[in-house]
């Protein structure tokens, strides 16, 4: 089964691959501009990596989540997307991708630490299933 993992953000939106349980793959980010732009990038990268299923970043619990999950839910209706969605706890993966980066690059905004997020959501994911 091919994964594609996001990590939903308001400006920058992380993806990451999976085709094997064991490599995970960040993907160039996409930066935001509007939802129907960002919708639409994704979408090509689903069909460009031929995805059978999705892996969405949720933060669990607190006052947010219900929010989320509305945001969430609008912006996957965009995608028409007609394969297996699931949803994987989010929790701590942007600051578990920005330490894995320290010292390496410069903290750029660019969309890379939003990948490595959507890896790390993605390996959590994957490892639950073993």
């Amino acid at each position: 089964m091919k994964y594609i993992a996001i990590d939903l953000g308001l400006k920058r939106i992380g993806l990451a691959y999976a085709a094997h349980k064991d490599v995970v793959t960040p993907l160039p980010a996409v930066l935001r501009k509007n939802r129907n732009q960002a919708a639409t990038e994704v979408q090509k990268t689903i069909k460009e990596w031929e995805a059978d299923a999705l892996v969405v970043g949720i933060p669990l619990g607190g006052a947010t989540e219900e929010e989320m999950r509305r945001r969430i839910a609008h912006f996957l209706s965009l995608l028409e997307f007609k394969g297996e969605v699931f949803y994987q706890d989010e929790a701590g993966s942007s600051l578990e991708a920005e330490e894995a980066m320290k010292g390496e690059i410069k903290y750029v905004r660019d969309g890379r630490v939003d990948s490595i997020a959507a890896m790390i959501i993605l390996q959590r994911f994957l490892a639950a299933r073993k």
